[in-house]
């Protein structure tokens, strides 16, 4: 891992060409070409960061929260308007705080002070310029912790390119191998166009997850019912156009919460056959991860698991 003086340095230059970029944004790939110190785009938000919450949260992938948690830091905000949102409140709906950089800075050493083992940005880009502001305060102070970038995989690539040395770890979502698929439930019309290419540049920045250096790409694949997510396909692209050591999160929590049910095939908990299947693809592949396990067909539990 790069030190805190080469990260500064990183975390530095990236401030700098973000704050140009956002005089006609184009940090992600809506591509709204607002200026930003003056009107929102498309995700609502303006300089300083919006925040839902930060939380010490156990519900993440074990090696991203060990004993003390995942620092988790839910920004206001997305780039995709799925349906299916478990979080629309702050995603769609832009509940949160507007917190200075400052503040924000003092929550990251809040987060490392009580001794979690990431600190966890959930849907980081809207308010990417926010983020770096207040890291950089927080690497002058000391901060360490490992930087998890946690997204929904629709990334612009020369945005990722100014993360290249500031993120340690991608769990980045593949929600959709389809962009009709993705328009139809996510409202965006390139969503696999756009999340290949996004997560090769993931991984060539900081390849397969391995826990001993907390780095790399770690693939989260939401099972969805009627094979809408196309988990097949999604395997495929994993295994050879990354890596088969890319471990896959493979879960089972889909609800029908939010607007799901103006759409029938989504107005349904998948069934634990469709699980069974996406399992089964995952293994045929040679790929590894961890899974979410049915205790029955009305709850759920977080179990993690490794495939041999």
């Amino acid at each position: 891992m790069d030190s805190n003086l080469e990260k500064l340095d990183r975390v530095h230059k990236a401030i700098e060409k973000t704050r140009e970029r956002l005089h006609s944004c184009d940090l992600c790939p809506k591509k709204c070409h607002v200026n930003r110190y003056e009107i929102s785009g498309f995700c609502m938000q303006r300089i300083e960061p919006r925040v839902s919450a930060t939380v010490l949260h156990f519900g993440e992938e074990p090696p991203l929260v060990k004993e003390g948690g995942a620092g988790a830091v839910f920004f206001s905000g997305c780039t995709m308007s799925c349906l299916y949102c478990q979080n629309f409140a702050f995603s769609q709906k832009n509940a949160g705080k507007v917190f200075s950089f400052e503040e924000l800075s003092r929550h990251f050493m809040k987060i490392q002070e009580e001794g979690a083992a990431c600190i966890d940005l959930v849907t980081p880009t809207p308010n990417l310029y926010g983020f770096l502001k207040a890291y950089e305060l927080a690497l002058e102070e000391g901060f360490s912790l490992p930087v998890v970038f946690n997204t929904s995989g629709y990334e612009e690539v020369s945005t990722l390119q100014l993360l290249d040395g500031i993120v340690d770890i991608y769990l980045t979502d593949i929600r959709y191998t389809d962009d009709a698929l993705g328009e139809k439930y996510s409202l965006v019309p390139d969503y696999w166009t756009v999340t290949k290419k996004a997560v090769k540049e993931m991984f060539r920045q900081t390849g397969s997850f391995r826990e001993e250096r907390m780095r790399g790409v770690i693939v989260r694949h939401l099972v969805l019912p009627e094979g809408i997510a196309g988990t097949e396909e999604m395997a495929e692209f994993v295994a050879f156009e990354l890596s088969s050591s890319v471990p896959i999160s493979l879960m089972s929590q889909y609800r029908p919460v939010y607007r799901a049910r103006e759409h029938y095939e989504l107005s349904r908990k998948i069934s634990e056959e469709e699980y069974d299947y996406a399992l089964d693809v995952i293994d045929r592949f040679g790929l590894t991860g961890w899974m979410q396990h049915f205790e029955s067909k009305e709850n759920f539990r977080a179990k993690p698991l490794r495939w041999d």
